[in-house]
């Protein structure tokens, strides 16, 4: 008898899982409330120019591939990308600059010259970022933390032997201080906590793996932009055969006998014997399982940090900037503080500026270039986002002429804007927190929700608000994660 799965949510956890079930067996439909698939990855269009709105930064594109190859399609035909020869380009306003060349001894090299600070520190620390994704990939990115006989398996009980590796009971910002003199380095390193929308001062080295993926494994960029990785996907899916219905919210998950019967979609109720969630956890408990409490600490865990992100359309060319570039606070500690603390953005934020059209020349009419301008932003808690938004502009501009010496106001031809209210509204996103909850706890990973339910057999849970976590890397492991424990049926 043919067996039913539905997926709530097309980001491309929920289309990843729809390929892997797909794959099994299954007969799969994904319900999305949008007119189009994407979640998180998104794209605008605007007097010419073409922004990628979400996810900025690709590592890790086996994790895409490998689903071309699971269903069987030649994966280099059916995506094409191309690895970057630098990741970032990072500025201070004392002038300095450093160039994250992928090449590490070059980078290594770079950092000494700009910094002073010892090339061997380098590569040892990202050698270090090497041994920790080593220790925890199959433990924290690939595999449950919440399925008691994976404690008994090879990979948990080596990691465990080496406990006193995983730096879990220091910060990030201790660590990375001990390690380098250079408080620019301390800082570039310190970066990496934004990547899961957490703070360096409070989030455990652990952390320290994320460097890895980024220098050690490499930067990648997709042919026609970010978007096109969803566009890829959404294609693989239709081949296969999985049905997408747009403008179709999901209303609610029926519960029959403790197991996850149907689903309500457009005030129709339809039968399924798998459902998977790829919507922010505290919404689907709140929306779609009305009476049925939320697990642990989902609802006491401090969320992550959202986003305050401008689409600036610029006129003129830039070749000080590359395609992903950081003007840092000259204040990193009060920065965190603001947004964690005190729920605001600091008059002195960094500044990240995303450029596709340096790789995508259709992104930007001849003679211009699409900025995608971001600053860390709270979650939504009620904030006057309208006064937040204005000062923060200018805020971002000074800095922009301070440390690039260019005062681009005027040169802004085409703009578009996006912060915590709109990502909350748009994405699903709980109070517009991009990452579900931070991880400024040692425990923050083992509190997340696990990605099966344990009181309501047949429904499964993916995307970033859940484990191992928020970024396209870790969503894509979360569609593996339930690939294992669904079974086959072909």
């Amino acid at each position: 008898m043919e067996q039913k799965c539905a997926v709530i949510g097309s980001g491309v956890a929920g289309i990843a899982s729809a390929i892997r079930l797909k794959e099994k067996g299954y007969d799969v439909d994904v319900f999305e409330k949008e007119k189009g698939p994407g979640g998180k990855i998104s794209q605008l269009s605007c007097g010419g120019f073409r922004f990628d709105t979400g996810p900025s930064l690709f590592t890790m594109p086996a994790l895409v591939t490998e689903l071309f190859t699971l269903a069987g399609r030649d994966a280099e035909k059916s995506f094409s990308y191309r690895a970057l020869d630098k990741s970032c380009r990072y500025f201070w306003e004392d002038g300095t600059d450093i160039t994250a060349w992928q090449d590490k001894k070059r980078f290594a090299g770079e950092v000494s010259e700009k910094t002073a600070s010892p090339e061997e520190r380098i590569s040892a620390f990202l050698d270090k970022s090497r041994r920790l994704y080593d220790l925890t990939k199959d433990v924290f990115l690939f595999n449950s933390l919440h399925k008691k006989s994976n404690y008994l398996s090879a990979p948990y009980l080596r990691t465990l032997l080496h406990i006193h590796e995983l730096d879990a009971f220091t910060t990030m910002h201790r660590r990375n201080s001990k390690w380098f003199d250079s408080g620019k380095i301390v800082q570039m390193f310190d970066r990496y906590a934004t990547y899961n929308g957490s703070n360096p001062y409070r989030t455990p080295a652990t952390l320290n793996i994320i460097p890895h993926l980024e220098h050690n494994m490499g930067v990648f960029f997709p042919e026609r932009g970010m978007y096109q990785i969803v566009s890829s996907l959404y294609r693989l899916a239709l081949d296969m055969g999985v049905r997408f219905h747009f403008s179709s919210s999901a209303e609610r998950i029926i519960i029959e006998g403790k197991k996850a019967a149907a689903l309500r979609v457009n005030g129709v109720n339809e039968s399924f014997d798998i459902i998977v969630s790829d919507i922010d956890i505290v919404n689907l408990y709140g929306e779609l399982l009305p009476g049925t409490r939320i697990p642990g600490r989902q609802l006491s865990m401090e969320r992550s940090s959202s986003a305050m992100i401008f689409y600036w359309g610029v006129k003129g060319d830039y070749p000080l900037l590359e395609l992903h570039n950081i003007l840092f606070s000259t204040d990193y500690r009060n920065e965190f503080d603001m947004l964690f603390r005190k729920k605001l953005i600091s008059e002195d934020p960094t500044v990240y500026v995303f450029i596709s059209s340096k790789e995508v020349k259709g992104d930007a009419p001849a003679g211009a270039e699409n900025w995608y301008v971001m600053v860390n932003a709270p979650e939504d808690t009620g904030q006057d986002w309208e006064a937040i938004r204005a000062e923060c502009r200018r805020n971002i501009l000074s800095k922009i002429k301070r440390v690039l010496g260019k005062d681009i106001e005027k040169s802004i031809i085409s703009e578009n804007y996006m912060g915590p209210q709109e990502i909350g509204k748009k994405t699903g996103s709980f109070r517009g927190s991009l990452y579900g909850p931070s991880s400024n706890s040692r425990f923050s990973a083992f509190y997340r929700h696990p990605n099966f339910s344990g009181s309501i057999k047949n429904l499964y849970f993916t995307g970033g608000s859940v484990h191992p976590g928020g970024g396209i890397p870790l969503c894509l492991a979360s569609a593996k994660i339930i690939d294992k424990e669904i079974p086959r049926i072909n």
